[in-house]
């Protein structure tokens, strides 16, 4: 099977995507197309009041039919497992150069019986060139061109000199043209430059377009490839800084547990707070690997949970920084059925733990941080409520860009990357999920504690 591959193809899934594309437009035009043949083969002589002959006429309505019945042909091979996305097997392209040379051989013979080199219909040619110019390369374009162009002269010149008999157009013209060899002459040429030229034009867009495209495609996968070597260094290096971090945690500990023996009441507080600041980098570092986990993330590991599982595992684990800052924690379930929903349970766990981390952190003591489940139009939501500081109006639209963290968890002293709900948002929306939130909270209470509402949707069947 002859290669019809443009040699810049880089990209051969978009190819076989956009050539299949056409090709199926190619057959429900054609379907139109015979509609209006059968409309002019009844309309010819009553409406138009055209003189055809029976031959024209039966002629006519050969060609709509057979165009019919190789479109129903073509429309099965095209459902057909025949065709296949492969340079060296019978692909899209050769299908379409296959439907090309039918629909030229079909508008050859329409032509010569509607008048030859009078008839209207031989603009049809340049239709045929424009649209494969866009699809065949160039080589095989232009050598139809030349074929039609040649062939067009032939019927002309063989019904010049009387070798094969001429249809007029319905007997529209009061004097005949065909037999006028300056007419001939001028026809022939102009129709053989309009149609190297609309070649010329439409192939040189079409191949410069989409050389282009593929060019793209292959800068899109270099930024990447580079995206995920930074990414891993980015990893390797933070991954390098925290196991000093944890490595200092381990010596405070020892010193708080008293194992290198009594220290004074002012040199612990000191090296509580420490531990604090400590605990605060392992979690920002954390946050640091996390996103760059998730921009390696290609596909998701789905499987079965319970949302009900995964949020009490969650709050499990965040019950004693929750004890710590005093801040209570409550969950409600006010589903009629616990359903499962398939999802990336390790992704989804870290999603919810920041963003109930982030309701306990930016929260003051005796506050509240509230988890609701709900199903809402046979989808999941989830609602993670808080009273604790809010988000001010001017900060509300860059919540979830990376590294913007809220003006007043700034001047509250609040240490953060700003990079946590930004990896919540890329979880949720790789589920086919959306997150939004509202500050004030239902557990607002009017003053100081505005508080902050998550909502999350989800799909149960996931991706």
């Amino acid at each position: 099977m002859f290669n019809l591959i443009p040699s810049h193809t880089y990209d051969y899934e978009h190819l076989w995507a956009l050539v299949s594309g056409r090709n199926r437009w190619f057959i429900k035009v054609r379907y139109i197309v015979v509609l209006s043949l059968f409309v002019f083969i009844l309309g010819v002589n009553s409406v138009l009041e055209l003189r055809f002959s029976t031959v024209q006429l039966s002629a006519i309505l050969l060609v709509a039919a057979s165009i019919l019945i190789y479109n129903i042909i073509f429309t099965l091979f095209a459902r057909s497992e025949f065709i296949r996305d492969e340079p060296k097997k019978f692909n899209q392209l050769h299908f379409a150069l296959l439907q090309m040379v039918a629909d030229l051989i079909s508008l050859t013979i329409l032509i010569y019986y509607t008048g030859g080199i009078e008839s209207p219909f031989y603009v049809f040619f340049i239709f045929h060139m424009l649209i494969g110019s866009m699809i065949l390369p160039g080589f095989i374009i232009y050598s139809i061109a030349v074929i039609i162009i040649i062939l067009m002269g032939v019927i002309t010149s063989l019904e010049y000199i009387a070798v094969i008999p001429h249809y007029s157009f319905g007997g529209m013209l009061a004097a005949p043209l065909y037999n006028n060899h300056i007419y001939v002459i001028i026809a022939v040429i102009s129709f053989g430059i309009m149609i190297l030229v609309s070649v010329f034009l439409a192939n040189n867009i079409a191949s410069a377009h989409f050389r282009r495209e593929q060019e793209l495609k292959l800068a899109l996968e270099k930024l990447s490839e580079a995206e995920i070597i930074k990414q891993k260094y980015t990893m390797g290096i933070v991954h390098e800084i925290k196991t000093p971090v944890v490595a200092v945690q381990s010596y405070l500990d020892l010193v708080l547990g008293k194992y290198l023996g009594p220290v004074s009441e002012k040199i612990e507080e000191k090296i509580a707070r420490a531990r604090v600041r400590t605990d605060e980098a392992i979690h920002i570092i954390n946050e640091v690997l996390s996103i760059s986990k998730l921009k390696l993330l290609e596909n998701l590991n789905e499987e079965k949970i319970y949302i009900e599982a995964l949020i009490a595992d969650v709050l499990l684990k965040r019950s004693e920084q929750a004890e710590y800052s005093r801040i209570s924690l409550k969950y409600t379930d006010t589903r009629m059925e616990n359903k499962p929903a398939m999802a990336d349970k390790s992704l989804l766990s870290l999603a919810f733990s920041n963003l109930i981390g982030n309701s306990i952190k930016y929260n003051t003591p005796g506050g509240r941080v509230e988890v609701n489940i709900s199903d809402v139009d046979g989808r999941l939501v989830i609602e993670v409520n808080d009273d604790g500081i809010g988000i001010p109006e001017t900060d509300r639209q860059k919540i979830f860009k990376e590294f913007f963290r809220a003006s007043n968890a700034k001047q509250k002293g609040f240490e953060g990357t700003g990079l946590g709900l930004s990896v919540v948002k890329q979880i949720i929306e790789h589920h086919n999920g959306i997150i939004s939130f509202k500050s004030p909270s239902p557990l607002s209470d009017g003053g100081d504690r505005q508080g902050t509402s998550f909502i999350i949707t989800l799909p149960y069947g996931g991706v």
